[in-house]
């Protein structure tokens, strides 16, 4: 399974980071979502290197021109509602894409644990297409993984993209053990550590859907 860590590398990625993580910067919601835009756009752009391609000739007034364009089809995909504004980059660069949301949250219980529930799912079918799978925090995992089986249900995909902004290691391993690596590439921007007592990343940034959209009951 490839792994890129976006982050390890000098380049603008890392003023977009530096800013979702700092608390001052997160008192903006605008700004938070479309930094986490802008990041979905950085991988976009990344994620097409990995694609087939083929010569296609192109009119101009004055002639005919050749162009290599990607000829995978692409279904960009996240989990709601904190992979939103990530989906948006993504889909600013993919704009030919077809698209899937899924519905996954932590279902908290009264002795202070969670398990991850699974309400919904809206997609076309994957059936030998690339799947970019987005959800800016990568915890424990298993939301990703619950959110990569529902993904199967429509079909067999040429190729998953599991996109990710800020991962905990511990996640990074469980999407190793869980996924298959013949067809599965990660990508994060950063890699902590840490995850604390409620499963959230340190020093991480919170609560991603929350900063761009609000707090939330329950």
């Amino acid at each position: 399974m490839v792994i890129h860590t976006l982050g390890e590398n000098n380049s603008l990625f890392n003023r977009f980071i530096a800013e979702i993580r700092d608390v001052n910067v997160q008192n903006d919601p605008l700004r938070f979502r479309r930094n986490l835009e802008r990041v979905g756009e950085i991988y976009a752009y990344e994620i097409s290197k990995t694609l087939d391609f083929a010569d296609q000739s192109v009119e101009t007034p004055l002639g005919t021109a050749i162009a290599s364009l990607p000829k995978d089809e692409v279904v960009v995909a996240s989990i709601l509602r904190a992979g939103l504004p990530l989906h948006n980059g993504l889909l600013n660069y993919f704009d030919r894409s077809e698209n899937a949301f899924i519905s996954a949250y932590r279902k908290h219980t009264e002795d202070g644990k969670f398990k991850i529930n699974f309400e919904y799912i809206s997609s076309p079918s994957i059936d030998g297409k690339v799947v970019i799978l987005a959800d800016p925090m990568l915890a424990t995992g298993s939301s990703m993984e619950l959110a990569y089986k529902a993904m199967l249900t429509k079909g067999t995909p040429k190729h998953v993209h599991i996109v990710s902004v800020i991962a905990s290691q511990e996640g990074v391993d469980f999407i190793k053990n869980n996924l298959p690596a013949e067809n599965t590439t990660i990508w994060n921007g950063v890699v902590d550590a840490e995850l604390n007592t409620k499963s959230y990343i340190v020093p991480g940034c919170g609560d991603a859907g929350d900063l761009a959209f609000g707090a939330k009951l329950g």
